[in-house]
């Protein structure tokens, strides 16, 4: 009887170490084939016509259908570069430069993948219609409060996410990429 309660305990071990580090490799994915810089994320493999495993499961987790290598990149960020959660009763600033690209979009989403910026304004921010400073520098505020220049008005409570997509990027290529060169996340005061 013994050796049966030591048998199933450690069947019962080995399936939550298991699923735990499984369930920890798709989430996070730090040493999984992530690119991270600061707060940003993105999983480069992801549009690939081979991503690896963790990748391939990442994206079915999600639930999301990525772009191609050739198409873009998309970086996401559920913190601000101090680390804290990004949450909509605070307002934030993007500052910085992004990797080269012909175009990219700023994009807030909830929990749910649902975008949460304010019905009836722009459901995201275009690098086309944003005004910059001289030195071509990207100065984008996100919050539920007014904010001055170009402003990406969110409504709602609770936490969010904020997805950049390059598009036609090199970003992780290694061709003149310089993925460093991604915007911080400065939390400017709550509410």
């Amino acid at each position: 009887m013994r050796f049966v309660l030591r048998l199933l305990m450690m069947f019962a071990v080995a399936l939550a170490v298991g699923f735990g580090l499984s369930y920890y490799a798709l989430t996070d994915g730090r040493y999984f084939g992530i690119l991270q810089s600061g707060p940003w994320t993105a999983w480069p493999d992801a549009g690939s016509p081979a991503p690896n495993p963790y990748t391939r499961a990442h994206a079915v987790r999600a639930g999301t259908l990525p772009l191609g290598q050739a198409e873009g990149l998309q970086f996401t960020a559920t913190t601000d570069s101090t680390g804290e959660p990004l949450i909509r009763s605070c307002g934030y600033r993007l500052d910085g430069h992004t990797p080269v690209a012909t175009f990219w979009t700023l994009v807030a989403i909830d929990a749910g993948g649902r975008n949460v910026a304010r019905p009836g304004t722009a459901l995201a921010m275009r690098s086309r219609d944003i005004a910059r400073p001289e030195d071509g520098a990207i100065r984008v505020h996100v919050g539920t409060r007014l904010m001055p220049g170009n402003w990406l008005e969110l409504t709602g409570r609770g936490p969010f996410s904020l997805v950049l997509t390059l598009y036609d990027t090199v970003a992780s290529s290694g061709f003149g990429a310089d993925v460093d060169a991604m915007p911080a996340i400065v939390r400017e005061g709550c509410r």
